[in-house]
């Protein structure tokens, strides 16, 4: 039972916590008008500015910012216990993570949908532009280059998810041109999208469908990266109602129906335990209940819980990339602005929800019986051949792997199939990679763009160009090899986006530091109240840093293995990042003092010629 109340708890304090604090900064703090006029009806473009209904929005932007990041990072932090892991997710999405995105997406709304990087130059300082768009091109190159390698391993490891997900794009791009020709609502063609993709996840490993998935599975992992970046590519130039808007309110229905699942399945296995299992020759069922220790400072090879829990957890508590799909993406389709907190601040409460179930199903659910060598194992054995160690639990894998099993195992106790119910866990981790992967591919190109429109690379600007060198220099890096002098084959490339993978985590947060670095210069200077930005934002600078500087410098750290092998890359990136981190850190600490009350260059007012009677009414 107390796996139940853990659940049903962490529900109800984010519902108390939408409704209080969440209510409070878009009233009180925010001050969002439902009159005032937002980028997507002044500046609609039918591409990237287009005014969009909020649970519409809510599906995109849950979806971009979800991912795999509230999975394999809380899949992985449990094996320091499940309490901190826990408690961070809850506190750090409620006081941090949701103000994060929230904040970032009101603050792009009132400056013409621009990102958090451009708006950095005129609240901080005009170097303070180039630094963050450089700053924000290395981690989306980071994302764009591992993703790949991530779905493709997904797919290896659940090859009845792939179908499934390749069959979601035609339907979505059916479901885009159809609708925004009708204008009719979304809700049910996606609802019957939904229902023919589990119908080929349900057939997925027999028939025609298992030898197309069978097939698609063993392609080399380089086939897999360079289809995804030429999707990718064609996904991020389209407009946004083609294809990003109905595929992500898909994956929203998606996400949403399976949650369901695994919290039915959650309470049934608290009640009356796991699937029946034949043990001696009689059916029983496993009690549900929490198989791992609830602190544990120092498991075998792993680093510090301080401060490495902070970057092993970002989506789920708080994730720097978030400031770019708030920016970047929702911000242009917001059609009001009262919608913000429904689509910021409940999309993160959302994603952190998510992020407790990935922690109970790697901490109860796994107990209800894993594979093992000499057959099924239960409660601590099964969380021991998981958790036994930090070099067990590390990989890919091993990550998806604890929640996918635990996940299944409480779908399992609801009747379902044990190939199905892995099956739709599969498909589910995959259609969040993906997801994460077109809106970075989108993202790359806005930042490419506004930094080549600062350093006067006029190619640069043009959409499409910006794109390419966006997905051909992620293309690149992910067919490095991993390691100096590896011969290198098409067959065994795609794995580069490695050699960078372990800056992503401090990266990642350091970006969420800096993201709150502006929101509180937004904020500033127009006399707000900042102390519940600045807190979070020394926190976010502060611990990331540390956990680089030990990454770079310290015992077998970036440095020495570099020194060793003579791969620089890895290193190269991290004093690159670090340099770029502190150097508009010492822009901000100049800028501070001036700030208050001084408002930065504005830019021309919204048109309000195209807010006509209908778009107001629609709101």
């Amino acid at each position: 039972m107390e796996t139940l109340f853990i659940a049903l708890g962490s529900f109800a304090l984010y519902l108390i916590a939408y409704n209080t604090y969440g209510k409070w900064l878009g009233r009180k703090i925010f001050k969002l008008d439902p009159e005032a006029p937002v980028p997507s009806v002044a500046l609609n473009d039918d591409k990237d500015y287009v005014p969009t209904k909020k649970s519409i929005i809510f599906g995109h932007h849950f979806t971009s910012i979800a991912g795999t990041g509230p999975i394999v990072g809380p899949a992985l932090a449990v094996i320091w216990g499940w309490v901190p892991a826990l408690l961070w997710v809850l506190f750090g999405s409620i006081f941090i993570g949701a103000v994060h995105d929230f904040g970032s997406l009101v603050v792009s709304m009132r400056n013409r949908g621009q990102t958090v990087g451009d708006i950095a130059g005129r609240v901080l300082a005009p170097r303070a532009r180039i630094l963050f768009l450089s700053i924000l091109f290395l981690a989306l190159t980071i994302v764009l280059a591992i993703f790949g390698l991530v779905i493709a391993a997904v797919f290896k490891q659940y090859a009845a998810s792939i179908f499934p997900c390749l069959f979601q794009i035609p339907l979505a791009v059916i479901i885009g041109v159809y609708l925004h020709r009708r204008g009719i609502n979304l809700l049910i063609p996606s609802l019957i999208a939904l229902a023919l993709m589990y119908l080929t996840v349900y057939f997925g490993d027999v028939g025609f469908l298992g030898q197309i998935n069978a097939y698609l599975a063993s392609w080399p992992t380089m086939h897999w990266v360079a289809f995804l970046l030429v999707y990718s590519y064609i996904a991020s130039v389209l407009p946004v109602w083609t294809l990003l808007q109905p595929r992500d309110f898909i994956n929203s229905l998606q996400l949403l129906s399976v949650l369901a699942l695994v919290v039915i399945g959650l309470v049934v296995a608290s009640l009356v335990g796991g699937a029946p299992i034949a043990v001696e020759g009689e059916m029983v069922r496993q009690p549900l209940e929490i198989v791992a220790p609830a602190f544990r400072p120092s498991p075998e090879g792993a680093p510090w819980i301080f401060p490495f829990l902070f970057v092993t957890i970002a989506c789920g508590a708080i994730s720097g990339f978030h400031c770019l799909v708030s920016s970047g993406t929702s911000s242009k389709q917001i059609e009001c602005e009262t919608d913000a907190r429904f689509v910021g601040y409940g999309s993160m409460l959302t994603e952190g929800f998510l992020a407790v179930l990935v922690i109970l199903a790697c901490v109860a659910g796994i107990g209800l019986g894993v594979a093992g060598e000499a057959g099924l194992l239960f409660g601590t054995e099964a969380y021991d051949t998981r958790y036994g160690s930090w070099g067990s639990a590390q990989g890919l894998a091993a990550k998806v792997g604890a929640f996918v099993e635990g996940s299944a195992n409480f779908l399992k106790a609801l009747g379902i199939s044990p190939a199905f119910a892995v099956a739709l866990m599969g498909v589910f981790v995959a259609s969040f990679a993906a997801t994460t992967l077109d809106t970075a591919c989108r993202l790359q190109r806005y930042v490419t763009q506004e930094l080549a429109a600062s350093l006067k690379i006029k190619a640069l600007t043009n959409k499409h160009i910006a794109t390419i060198f966006a997905v051909s220099l992620a293309g690149v890096i992910a067919a490095l090899p991993v390691s100096v002098g590896e011969p290198w084959q098409w067959d065994t490339a795609g794995k580069g986006g490695l050699i960078l993978w372990p800056l992503f985590g401090a990266t990642n947060q350091l970006l969420g530091g800096l993201a709150f670095m502006v929101i509180a210069f937004w904020m500033w200077r127009r006399g707000l109240p900042v102390w519940f930005v600045v807190l979070p934002m020394i926190f976010m600078l502060v611990l990331p840093a540390v956990a680089m500087s030990l990454n770079l410098f310290g015992e077998n750290g970036y440095l020495t293995r570099s020194i060793e092998t003579g791969n620089w890359t890895l290193t190269a990136f991290g004093f690159a990042t670090m340099a770029l981190e502190i150097w508009m850190i010492v822009e901000a600490i100049v800028a501070w003092p001036k700030a208050k009350g001084e408002l930065e260059t504005q830019l021309a007012p919204l048109p309000t010629d195209r807010i006509t009677n209908e778009s107001r009414r629609s709101r």
